[in-house]
């Protein structure tokens, strides 16, 4: 399924359900709740895929954290998997959101601060001289 996120992000979101039906509404709570994270992308180049995977714990589990809802984003030369649980799949939706706003925030604090260094060291190189 291809979501429109933005005006020229196209992401590619994949959802597969282990232990789950996955019915129009349940696809249609992970598109609405995971699109946003396309926000942080400029080009369709750098997000090339998410694949989302939505599983329910064993019939032996009553209650507690029983959903688990995993996302693998797909980057330029980068992989980014995340895994969340919850009470219902809603909470760990969001919930895994969550954590991968972080994880891209991380990611791309990373590939702006490396050139930075470099340009640092090599400016610190220049001044011993």
């Amino acid at each position: 399924m291809r979501l429109v996120i933005g005006v020229a992000i196209k992401m590619n979101i994949i959802v597969k359900a282990k232990n789950i039906e996955l019915s129009p509404s349940v696809n249609y709570l992970v598109n609405q709740k995971l699109a946003p994270l396309g926000k942080f992308f400029k080009t369709e180049e750098d997000l090339k895929e998410m694949f989302v995977e939505l599983k329910k714990e064993d019939k032996h589990h009553k209650k507690g954290d029983i959903f688990i809802v995993e996302i693998i984003l797909m980057l330029k030369g980068k992989k980014l998997v995340v895994e969340a649980h919850g009470e219902t799949l809603a909470k760990a939706v969001v919930r895994v959101k969550d954590e991968m706003q972080i994880e891209i925030k991380k990611y791309k604090t990373k590939m702006i601060e490396k050139p930075r260094r470099k340009i640092r060291k090599n400016l610190s190189k220049i001044e011993e001289v």
